[in-house]
């Protein structure tokens, strides 16, 4: 089993960081290998539907997006981990997952475990998971869950050390979410992948 982890925050070592560091010590304890990119002091652009990905199997931007794609098809699982900017993810973090799931539609995600997590000073995690978790619902992506909505709080760096029912919402998720890729790989196993229908697109044009 392995999980990619994406880490939203420009800040290293931050708050972000602290729930992401809960996350690896309780998959590693799980069995399970973490990959970790810290994405939000990156340069990464956004998408311009240019639609190139259709023809070259990537992104025409060839940068950290295409990197982790390579990770991504490997992955059981995914962890999108951000900052709260007013009640919403780091636009970084948004600019790269919407670029990684629109250009790496010929990787199949059906099945693969997504959860999302949000890191704030007090509000704006609950709208910050949704926005995050609407990735994973789009792509045929099971979600973890945890004993509370994902996220961890704490204002100066560091400070969601002390945030003990955040950190114990982390390991539950990563608990959660390695009994959820495992099943699923046994299930795989027994009965094989849902059936697919050929897709259906309703447009309504004349």
């Amino acid at each position: 089993m392995k999980v990619l982890i994406i880490n939203g925050s420009p800040r290293v070592n931050g708050n972000t960081t602290v729930a992401v560091n809960e996350l690896v010590k309780t998959f590693h304890a799980e069995g399970v290998e973490t990959e970790v990119f810290q994405v939000g002091g990156k340069d990464i652009r956004g998408c311009i539907a240019c639609l190139s990905c259709a023809k070259i199997g990537k992104c025409v931007f060839d940068d950290i997006v295409n990197e982790i794609a390579n990770v991504f098809e490997e992955a059981d699982g995914i962890v999108v981990a951000s900052p709260v900017y007013y009640a919403q993810a780091n636009s970084t973090l948004i600019s790269l997952l919407t670029r990684l799931f629109y250009s790496s539609k010929f990787l199949d995600k059906n099945m693969k475990v997504g959860a999302s997590v949000a890191v704030a000073r007090r509000g704006g995690c609950s709208a910050t998971f949704d926005e995050l978790n609407k990735f994973f619902t789009i792509s045929g992506m099971p979600i973890a869950s945890s004993q509370y909505w994902n996220s961890v709080h704490g204002r100066d760096k560091g400070e969601a050390v002390n945030d003990e029912e955040g950190l114990q919402t982390m390991r539950v998720l990563a608990r959660n979410m390695a009994f959820l890729m495992k099943s699923i790989a046994l299930g795989k196993e027994k009965f094989g992948l849902p059936e697919k229908e050929p897709r259906v697109w309703t447009h309504f044009v004349k």
